[in-house]
């Protein structure tokens, strides 16, 4: 994820993010948002809504994985990981790389969730990266 989006979603949760800059030792949130660009409205909200109803709560990961968001904490209740659940399966309707909802699927033997477009963009360029930080 860009770093502008790194750095919003710290700023503005602090509390839930608090992790995000200790060490591998105590954390995986120090690997930062490990996921395409096109996610960020979908973390950013669900980060609104954990803050909103758990203030205690705490993300120790944030990542892709077999083309979808997942998203780990701690101090959680029952209802922050309601929101995540659904936020999760959201993450399959929405392009990783450039989040567009139209025509999305999730394959590849690297498993992406992608639109049609960043589809083809991906097979016609041998230097395509679902993290770009120049988007």
């Amino acid at each position: 994820m860009r770093k502008e989006y790194d750095e919003y979603l710290v700023k503005n949760f602090p509390n839930l993010y608090r992790q995000r800059y200790l060490s591998p030792k105590e954390t995986c949130m120090c690997w930062g948002f490990d996921t395409g660009n096109g996610w960020f409205d979908l973390i950013k909200r669900l980060s609104e809504d954990i803050t909103k109803i758990s203030p205690e709560t705490e993300a120790v990961q944030v990542k892709e994985k077999f083309g979808g968001l997942r998203f780990y904490v701690t101090n959680a209740t029952d209802e922050v990981y309601k929101l995540i659940e659904e936020a999760e399966n959201e993450s399959f309707k929405i392009c990783e790389k450039c989040g567009s909802r139209e025509n999305v699927t999730t394959e590849g033997c690297w498993v992406f969730t992608l639109c049609d477009k960043c589809w083809e963009n991906k097979r016609n360029n041998p230097n395509w990266r679902i993290w770009e930080e120049d988007e």
